[in-house]
């Protein structure tokens, strides 16, 4: 960015949700910079303690963090942190989430489970976020009404479809999170 003396407005987006959700890929399909990733190959120490049922062809897992970032225009820049999906590096999800704008739960409905500690985490601390449930190759596709009811969202959060290879499909997430975010400021909510 030039120096054009104009002081850019940074918005923090968390995005999280279950192990092998596809946070990592999310954040990298938007990223407009080399995402940042602290992916390690997953070993024998972590059997009995990471259950990759449903996700029995993941190799690599986050093990601290995602950052990624999009200018918008020249004064508004968003930065995305992608939590670790394990329940073992929740402790980190509390400084990831300080002064963030909201969050994105990803959502993978062959391990809709997983996504309850997100979702906890972040009504519990009254961070606005959304739901995205990332549609992957092969597996059926859900409604998103039949997710709100499956994972007893309160009404006012979205739930959205997404494919999180795709810059396009992020990028409405992204949109729908902010709308969101400005809906709950204007309702006084």
């Amino acid at each position: 960015m030039a120096d054009s003396g104009i002081v850019p407005d940074s918005i923090k987006i968390v995005v999280a949700g279950g192990f092998g959700a596809g946070k990592t890929t999310l954040v990298s399909a938007l990223s407009e910079v080399r995402s940042l990733h602290t992916e390690e190959e997953i070993t024998a120490e972590s059997v009995g303690v990471d259950d990759l049922s449903g996700v029995e062809n993941k190799s690599t897992t986050t093990v601290a963090l995602d950052f990624g970032r999009v200018t918008l225009d020249e004064r508004t820049v968003i930065y995305m942190f992608g939590t670790p999906g394990q329940g073992r590096f929740s402790f980190m999800w509390e400084e990831l989430t300080e002064g963030a704008l909201g969050a994105v739960v990803l959502a993978d409905t062959r391990r809709l489970d997983d996504s309850f500690t997100s979702i906890d985490f972040f009504e519990q601390r009254e961070v606005p976020f959304i739901v995205a449930v990332n549609c992957f190759d092969g597996f059926a596709s859900h409604e998103p009404e039949d997710v709100r009811v499956a994972l007893d969202l309160d009404p006012t959060v979205p739930v959205t479809l997404c494919d999180a290879r795709e810059r396009e499909s992020v990028k409405e997430v992204m949109i729908r999170l902010v709308t969101h975010v400005l809906e709950l400021e204007l309702s006084g909510a």
